[in-house]
């Protein structure tokens, strides 16, 4: 990648983790449903639960041509804003698009804004929960039996081919951004180095802190934001000398830390560390049985030199899908995780083409949304 390039992504900022832009009044309005209680897989309850979520497009009269966003971790219902619109992938004059907020992200009910379980009383969650949370909205608040795609980065992936297998009649295809199907100790590794980095802050104060722990904050950023959502050959191209990233480093941080509340990336990033769709019941543990169930078309799109979803995760995971096209954001490119962060116009527009021609071919051209 060109230097030029990259130095242009970094004037944008976090490149793959970066929280999406604030909610402006000519975008669809926020919606919440309120589930009431959540059971989770646990046997645990999340009480007086709600989702929140924004749509976009109309629902045509068969109920044909929902199309379902799930974010990433720290993410929200914005996180995919790069490909909405007309003449992008989730073209609202085609589809319906429901962008749902995950439990934990500070919108959809999380420890940061639970008022009958605050804080570090939240109990424990599995990216299947999230996924039981929306499956609830989508059929008892829109009343649709059936989508035409779930579509996700990062978790956001995760949680895409957890639906696959969960309910694998429920959509024609898949379309997971960076994912993972297990979690490898890599990540695990990043995620506890995150959480030590708030946990140990003597600010946290276990969890119940009077304002945010701001060290712990900006070094939980660091490691996960500018080290693990980057690639080497990125800091290569952007810098001629190492001591040159450091007051970048600073700017970065202070842009950042305020703007995920810290319980809430705690308990995200637990329910990161313990994804396995072979763990969803009925599977025994095999990842590789539950990751063959999966019934819907789907399209794995991986990022060069990720280092927070390693790429050869979800490559040795496509082995396993019987009706899968595996593809690499735009080869050639070095943007790593970042690769599914809407910064980069050449990652943007790979998404929106190839995602766009996927969901084509599975519609037929649009003929069987009508």
């Amino acid at each position: 990648m060109k230097r030029t390039r990259i130095a242009a992504l970094a004037a944008i900022g976090l490149l793959g983790l970066l929280p999406a832009a604030a909610h402006t009044p000519q975008q669809a309005p926020h919606q919440s449903f309120n589930e009431g209680d959540l059971r989770l897989e646990s046997g645990e309850v999340i009480r007086d639960f709600a989702i929140s979520y924004v749509t976009h497009g109309t629902l045509n009269a068969k109920k044909s041509n929902a199309i379902l966003m799930v974010t990433a971790i720290s993410g929200n219902h914005h996180r995919l804003d790069f490909m909405i619109g007309p003449g992008k992938a989730l073209d609202p004059e085609k589809y319906f698009i429901i962008c749902t907020d995950a439990i934990g992200n500070g919108l959809t009910t999380s420890p940061s804004n639970s008022k009958a379980q605050p804080r570090m009383a939240f109990p424990k969650f599995l990216i299947r929960d999230m996924v039981e949370s929306q499956y609830r909205l989508l059929k008892e608040k829109l009343g649709i039996d059936h989508v035409l795609a779930v579509v996700g980065p990062s978790m956001g992936g995760m949680q895409t081919l957890q639906w696959g297998v969960s309910h694998a009649d429920f959509m024609d295809a898949l379309v997971a951004i960076v994912p993972l199907a297990k979690t490898p100790a890599w990540s695990v590794a990043v995620m506890e180095a995150s959480r030590k980095a708030i946990m140990e802050d003597p600010a946290w104060k276990d969890g119940n802190y009077d304002a945010p722990p701001e060290k712990g904050l900006r070094l939980f950023r660091d490691i996960v934001a500018l080290l693990a959502a980057r690639s080497p050959d990125m800091y290569a191209a952007q810098f001629k000398s190492g001591p040159e990233v450091l007051p970048w480093m600073e700017a970065q941080e202070s842009a950042l830390w305020k703007a995920f509340d810290a319980d809430d990336w705690i308990y995200q990033s637990w329910a990161y560390d313990r994804h396995d769709l072979g763990t969803t019941p009925g599977f025994d543990g095999d990842t590789a049985k539950a990751l063959a169930s999966i019934k819907a078309r789907t399209l794995i799109l991986t990022g060069t030199k990720d280092l927070l979803n390693p790429e050869f995760e979800p490559r040795e995971a496509g082995k396993n899908i019987t009706n899968v096209k595996m593809m690499t954001i735009s080869p050639g490119t070095v943007t790593g995780h970042a690769s599914a962060g809407g910064a980069g116009a050449a990652d943007v527009e790979f998404l929106n083409r190839e995602a766009s021609a996927f969901l084509d071919s599975v519609t037929d051209g649009g003929k069987r949304l009508d």
